[in-house]
């Protein structure tokens, strides 16, 4: 869930570019992901393997994501990262608090953006393994 275009761009370049396979499901505001985890909660389908989310999101915060992930029935147990450009501690103390698997602060050079696609990766393949 991310509403700059641009980084969303990039988690879809690292991603491909270390061989990660999988839909990717865009969100681009708060209100918009609360609706879609409704609609995961409603609809016969799984929760995604991996959610990634950006703090600072338009309409609802990331955060207010967060706490309705963890309050979803489907998907209280994801693997949620947050990604932000907020390096402020109490943000990722609130997200440590909501249950996010990781914080992970915004690159500022592509290729460390890039290198990110590892991370991605081998969190997937973790969790992916722990499925049953």
């Amino acid at each position: 869930m991310e509403d700059n275009p641009a980084d969303a761009g990039l988690v879809r370049e690292a991603l491909q570019e270390h061989g990660v396979t999988g839909e990717l499901v865009l969100i681009s505001d708060g209100d918009e992901a609360i609706r879609f985890i409704g609609t995961l909660d409603a609809e016969p389908v799984a929760c995604p393997d991996l959610v990634i989310i950006d703090l600072n999101l338009p309409k609802s915060p990331g955060l207010e994501v967060m706490q309705t992930i963890r309050q979803s029935p489907k998907c209280r147990n994801a693997t949620v990262l947050i990604f932000s450009s907020s390096d402020v501690e109490s943000d990722k103390m609130e997200a440590q608090r909501l249950g996010a698997s990781r914080y992970i602060r915004k690159p500022l050079r592509l290729e460390e953006f890039f290198q990110l696609g590892a991370v991605f990766k081998e969190i997937l393949e973790h969790t992916r393994k722990d499925l049953p």
